[in-house]
C-alpha cells in the first residue's frame, strides 16, 4: 500500500499568528483524511519549508506526495519558484511520487466558497 502524504503549501510571513488558519486547516484535513500525513509547510519566512517537510515525509515511508498550494492566485512564486523546488526534489527523491496542484485560488469550488463568504458578510 501506497504511504500518502499532503502538503498544504503556504507563503510564510514575519509575524508568527500568520500561520493560525492554515494550522486550523491542517488539523480540519488531518481530521478527514486520517491515513494521510497532512503537513503545512512554507515558502520563506517561516518553517518548516517545503524541502525539509517532504523530506521528514520520506523518511516516515511516504513515497505519494501531493503538494496543495494554499494560495489565491499563481504568481511568480507559484509560476517560477515551487517548480524548481519541486524539480530539486523529483532529483533528490526519485522513488516518490510528487504531484503538485493547481493554485487552491484557482479552483471553482474555492472561489465559489469565498464568493458565499463574501455575501453573507454583507449581512
Amino acid at each position: 500500500m501506497t504511504q500518502k502524504a499532503l502538503i498544504l503549501f503556504a507563503h510564510g510571513a514575519r509575524a508568527a499568528g500568520w500561520a493560525a488558519p492554515f494550522e486550523r486547516l491542517q488539523q480540519m484535513a488531518g481530521a478527514q483524511l486520517p491515513e494521510v500525513a497532512v503537513r503545512l509547510a512554507f515558502l520563506e519566512l517561516m518553517t518548516p519549508q517545503l524541502p525539509e517537510t517532504l523530506a521528514a515525509l520520506v523518511a516516515d515511508g511516504r513515497c505519494d506526495i501531493t503538494i496543495v498550494p494554499v494560495f489565491l492566485g499563481q504568481g511568480s512564486h507559484l509560476l517560477r519558484d515551487l517548480p524548481l523546488i519541486v524539480d530539486e526534489l523529483r532529483t533528490t527523491y526519485p522513488q516518490v511520487h510528487i504531484r503538485v496542484a493547481a493554485a487552491a485560488g484557482e479552483n471553482a469550488d474555492v472561489l465559489d466558497a469565498i464568493t458565499r463568504y463574501c455575501i453573507v458578510s454583507m449581512g
